[in-house]
């Protein structure tokens, strides 16, 4: 598996994968009400196109960008990232997570069949809020935190909810399903992703900080 954390605002795309880019994805652009918004998700759009083409060692012109929804189907332009390849599936699994100016992208080349993909990136201190607990965790995840020393805490709610996120993509149900009725302390292929410059796969081209945690859910 390869794994990319970029920075938003640094996405070197050559002008005809920013046209392409904005052709496929100019209809959810404008529905961004900030500009800043609207320019980060197409920036992050643009990055998975060249992540994509760099793993297949292709020209990015030749990848056209499919995303299936399970429930609003292959044509909704959201859900899971694909790409054609000369018109055929593009042999590829991929995922993408955007987060405080900063995406990171995972991609299987050849996954065997049935495999899933998921990876979220999170910033600790969007869940740092009264009622989160309540609402997003389940009783033992809710005790595990409250385990951990008080200024691990916010780290620990921000981990718990990168694997949820990473796993309901993986499974394609996203936030659709309670992510509650998710525990996620134990389950097989879902890991946290360490964005320390240690792990395997994981190529860094974006400043790291402390308060971002990430999680992938390969199965």
């Amino acid at each position: 598996m390869a794994l990319r954390l970029e920075a938003l605002d640094a996405v070197a795309a050559p002008p005809g994968v920013l046209a392409a880019v904005h052709a496929a994805a100019g209809e959810r652009a404008a529905a961004f009400v900030q500009e800043r918004g609207r320019s980060e998700f197409l920036a992050g759009r643009a990055a998975l196109l060249l992540f994509a083409a760099g793993l297949l060692d292709v020209d990015p012109a030749r990848l056209e960008a499919r995303y299936d929804c399970p429930r609003c189907g292959p044509d909704a332009g959201h859900g899971r990232p694909a790409f054609l390849l000369d018109g055929g599936a593009a042999p590829l699994l991929l995922s993408a997570s955007r987060a405080v100016g900063r995406v990171l992208l995972a991609g299987v080349v050849h996954p065997e069949p049935g495999v899933r993909l998921g990876t979220d990136l999170e910033d600790s201190t969007k869940v740092a809020f009264d009622g989160f607990d309540g609402v997003a965790l389940t009783a033992r995840e809710r005790a595990w935190v409250q385990g951990l020393p008080s200024d691990e805490q916010a780290l620990g709610r921000a981990r718990l909810w990168a694997r949820k996120e990473a796993w309901l993509k993986r499974s394609g149900d996203g936030l659709r399903r309670d992510p509650a009725t998710v525990e996620v302390l134990e389950l097989q292929g879902l890991a946290d992703i360490a964005l320390d410059g240690s792990e395997p796969g994981l190529e860094l081209t974006a400043p790291i900080a402390e308060t971002l945690v990430a999680a992938v859910a390969l199965y």
